[in-house]
This record gives structure tokens, sequence and C-alpha cells, in this order.
């Protein structure tokens, strides 16, 4: 029986776009480009994530490679990410349903970097959660086994009781490969939703 959901942060319970952040901070198309490619580059954001590497190290990493005008907006891009992130529409409300009529309870498991954890209640989302679990704090990422072996011990959960929704196929199968149920969203609350009602009523 299903006693726990587990969600994933970035495409599940907030959208995470590149262009849509750095257009925050910089308006052409051409500068917005150069920027995601240099900002964003899965070299320097996985390691924000497995807490190896602070946004203000990416900074000096990157601003050799930046035109000079280009150099203020990189800076405030990674000191301020975390505030373009916009809530996946119907899953804070999805959240909060299934909390109230199935009496679950609500975890975050989340990639993410050290910078976001003094941030995370900003977002109304995570105001439900029992706990939550930040990669970059930890230096454990998804989908190793040892991040969900974290998640149980520190909140003592049965992975045969939790469900874990996550976007990445990779995370998914960490997280079976573990122990824990897995759901693969794919963006669409309804769809959740509909999967949360058939396993408890079944």
């Amino acid at each position: 029986m299903i006693r726990n959901l587990i969600f994933d942060f970035g495409q599940v319970l907030v959208r995470f776009d590149p262009d849509r952040i750095t257009g925050a901070y910089v308006p052409d198309p051409d500068d917005r480009a150069l920027l995601c490619e240099a900002l964003f580059d899965r070299r320097y954001w996985d390691r924000l994530d497995d807490g190896t590497l602070t946004e203000e190290e990416i900074l000096c990493k990157v601003t050799p490679t930046l035109p000079e005008r280009l150099v203020a907006p990189a800076a405030q891009i990674l000191r301020g990410w975390h505030r373009q992130l916009p809530p996946m529409p119907g899953m804070r409300e999805l959240a909060a349903e299934a909390k109230e009529k199935y009496g679950v309870s609500l975890y975050l498991l989340s990639n993410i970097s050290r910078q976001f954890v003094p941030h995370a209640g900003e977002f109304p989302v995570l105001r439900l959660m029992e706990g939550c679990v930040f990669s970059g704090a930890i230096g454990l990422v998804k989908p190793s086994r040892g991040i969900f072996a974290y998640l149980c011990n520190t909140y003592r959960l049965d992975p045969d009781e939790c469900l874990f929704i996550d976007d990445n196929p990779r995370n998914i199968a960490g997280a079976e490969a573990f122990g824990l149920h897995g759901y693969l969203f794919d963006g669409d609350a309804a769809r959740l939703r509909a999967f949360l009602q058939k396993q408890f009523r079944d």
C-alpha cells in the first residue's frame, strides 16, 4: 500500500526552462542562447547538483568566454535562477488533494544546488512536504542508490510504501531498483491524478 508520495522538483512541481530563466534578464534571443549554452552546460549544472561546484565558481569559469555585455546578466542569472521557476500547472493542487484525500505523506527528492535550499520555503508546494532532500546539500544525486537510501533512512520510510514521481526515466529506474514504486511524469497533472485515483481505489 502506498503511504508516501515522493516528488521530483524541476519539471514535476515547477518548470525549469533555461530560456525562460535567461529571458527574465536578457531580452535578445541571441544573447539568451549564448547564456543558456554557457551557464546551463551539464558539465557545470551536474556539479551544482552534487555539491562540488557553486554558482559563483561557475561564474568565474564562464566569464572569460562571454562578451563583456553579458557578464553582469550572467551573474544575475546564476544568483537568481531559483526565482524563475513557475509552478507546474495543477501539481500543487494535486499534492494537497492527495494528502487530504488519501492520507499520504509528501516528500521532495531533488537534484538541485545548495544555493536553492534557503529558498525552498518560498515555494508554496514545498510547504506541503513532510521532508525534503536536496542533492547539493548532501553530495548524493539521483539515480544513485545512496540518495534513495538517505531519504528512506532519514524519514524512516519503507520503500515498498513509496511512490516516486519523476520526469527522468533513469531516476525512475534507480528508484525502482532500490525498491520504490515509480511513476514517470509527463507534465500532465490530470493523468497523474487519474493514476493515483486508480491506485487508491484498488
